[in-house]
């Protein structure tokens, strides 16, 4: 669908840029709105008109991705380089892929490295850092399943479990991370001091790798309690040679084995060699929800949830309803890897979990738009679902363009640029991985350098690059920004080179709206919108000057470059407020609502 300009007729909104695309939200549970970082625009009085995209409080903060043992080795001491015998689990290099070397054993990153730079992750502009799981790993390299290669996933033959998403003891830190002095609840205090939040990965549908190995290997395909007791070991059996119901150390897991797709649904059946737990079981519910309510007491604020669609709806609302019974608002994400949009929604839908899920749609869409294919704004009109969509809420998904499961963004310094501008200012909430605001790795795959060291040095080095200064300037407005973490969006102009929308916030004694003006061609550009218009004095969002709108937007957007313009007192535009109220309760009268 080619967007156009958002016409105003009789009151109605009429372009094809609103939300593949009509404007409008979803509302959010009834929950206080979060309160901004910078001190919020509150008007005289309350205001007349209510607008907003969510009352999620989680929604005010982006969100770092870290993988906890790539990132900064704080803490040698804590490396465990001898562990593993013959089957050493520390800095396993590949063979290089196009000249760059992957490496699939621990390299020493730790609670401590991530301690030590928070200020540098929350100076960036990001109130939230998610990490990778801290559960008890094997300790041993895995001798089972296949070899992988440059373009390979799901193949874990000599790997580590440096990742943290083989988890044998779920209620035990693994001891690659902690430190003397720092650990998983002091690493919580120190982001909690920051005002940050700590978002905890999480796994429910599987454990360890559980066979196929030569001879069977201590940890691998076994669970055990908080008290170090052995509840399940899959004894290097394949999952059709398991008796769930004769031996109780089977009954743990599911013995369906892998599924081909030809054959079936996939989320039937195994990922690769992991042991595969039983949904039915009401002791797995009963065991994941216990240790993952521990690691809340001990600090963690939201949960990133592993390949959410391996377990049946079912099951996630009622491990929803229990987490939320302890912590009411808790805010949980999942992954889905799915690029239909009505796949990924389910999961946001009640009787299947209630919880948010990564936006995979509008990330191929990014990729195509921000990196070497260069499509036009356009394309991700369709992939905002702003009004009658299949999402509980679009403004609570998880918004990013890679992560540590497929290829980096492979894009121009000027596409990560882009891309960011467009990520910090649209609906959503911004999710960005581990050394992007270098471009680090860019186009490289899990076992090609994606999930490759970082390092303090290149830390310390990051302000050099091109990309990082614009991340700053962007995210730094968004934290300080209502309209941009929690506002309305009715979209002006999509298309070609060219984005403008609003992103409006009212309600209570809350007014503030967001014009954002987007250019990613390579000169400057004066975008013109007709309407709708708030006429009067707006201010520059990066440096407070004043600036004019009369009958017309006219204004000059640099070369790859955002103007953010703020009117901090509630709208009066006739035209502009009747198509906000016509995008509110369009969208309320669609879907579940949160």
């Amino acid at each position: 669908m080619r967007p156009s300009i958002l016409a105003v007729l009789a009151g109605a909104c009429l372009s094809a840029a609103c939300g593949g695309a009509r404007p409008g939200a979803v509302a959010a549970r009834a929950v206080a709105p979060a309160t901004a970082t910078a001190t919020a625009p509150v008007a005289d009085a309350s205001v007349a008109h209510e607008f907003h995209g969510t009352l999620e409080p989680f929604a005010s903060h982006a969100v770092y991705f870290v993988l906890t043992d790539r990132f900064v080795n704080g803490d040698p001491g804590n490396d465990q380089r001898e562990q593993g015998g013959a089957h050493r689990s520390f800095d396993i290099p590949l063979p290089p892929c196009d000249g760059v070397a992957g490496n699939i054993g621990y390299l020493g990153g730790d609670f401590r490295g991530l301690a030590d730079n928070l200020d540098y992750i929350h100076g960036m502009g990001f109130g939230a850092v998610w990490i990778t799981p801290v559960v008890d790993n094997p300790d041993e390299a895995f001798t089972g399943g296949t070899a992988p290669g440059c373009g390979s996933i799901l193949s874990d033959r000599g790997k580590s479990g440096y990742h943290g998403y083989w988890g044998v003891n779920f209620h035990r830190v693994d001891e690659h991370l902690p430190s003397p002095g720092m650990d998983f609840p002091a690493l919580a205090s120190a982001m909690h001091a920051r005002d940050m939040k700590l978002v905890l990965d999480i796994v429910g549908n599987h454990g360890s790798p559980a066979w196929s190995m030569p001879r069977d290997q201590p940890m691998f395909g076994r669970v055990y309690d908080r008290d170090g007791r052995l509840l399940a070991d899959h004894q290097n059996l394949p999952p059709a040679q398991l008796d769930p119901a004769g031996n109780p150390l089977h009954a743990f897991y599911s013995n369906v084995g892998p599924v081909d797709a030809a054959q079936g649904s996939i989320y039937d059946g195994n990922l690769a060699q992991l042991s595969d737990f039983d949904a039915a079981n009401p002791e797995v519910l009963e065991y994941l929800a216990s240790a993952y309510e521990q690691w809340i007491d001990q600090g963690a604020d939201a949960f990133r949830i592993d390949t959410i669609g391996w377990m049946p709806g079912a099951f996630w609302q009622q491990f929803s309803d229990r987490i939320r019974r302890k912590r009411p608002g808790f805010f949980m994400f999942g992954e889905a890897f799915d690029y239909e949009a009505r796949n990924i929604a389910v999961h946001t839908q009640k009787g299947h979990g209630e919880v948010s899920v990564l936006d995979f749609p509008m990330k191929q869409a990014m990729d195509e738009v921000f990196g070497r294919k260069g499509a036009g704004y356009e394309r991700l009109a369709p992939t905002l679902h702003l009004r009658d969509g299949p999402y509980a809420n679009p403004y609570d998904l998880a918004t990013f363009y890679d992560n540590h499961d497929m290829p980096r963004m492979d894009a121009s310094d000027e596409g990560f640029i882009d891309a960011h501008n467009w990520l910090f200012t649209a609906r959503g909430i911004p999710v960005i991985y581990y050394g992007s605001e270098t471009g680090f790795m860019r186009g490289r795959a899990e076992h090609a350098g994606n999930r490759n060291y970082y390092g303090q040095a290149r830390i310390d080095a990051a302000a050099q690059s091109p990309i990082f200064a614009p991340l700053q300037r962007i995210a730094s407005l968004r934290r300080a920004s209502p309209a941009l973490q929690r506002g309305l969006q009715l979209n002006l102009v999509l298309e070609g080179d060219r984005a403008a929308f609003y992103r409006v916030y009212q309600r209570g004694d809350v007014a503030q709206t967001a014009l954002v003006l987007l250019n990613k061609g390579a000169d400057a550009t004066r975008l013109v919108v007709d309407g709708p218009v708030q006429r009067g004095t707006w201010r520059d969002g990066f440096d407070g000057s004043p600036v004019e709108i009369s009958d017309r937007i006219d204004i000059e957007v640099p070369a790859h470059g955002v103007r953010v313009l703020l009117r901090d007192a509630p709208l009066d535009d006739a035209g502009l407020l009747q198509a906000l109220t016509q995008a509110m309760a369009g969208a309320h009268a669609g879907g579940a609502q949160r």
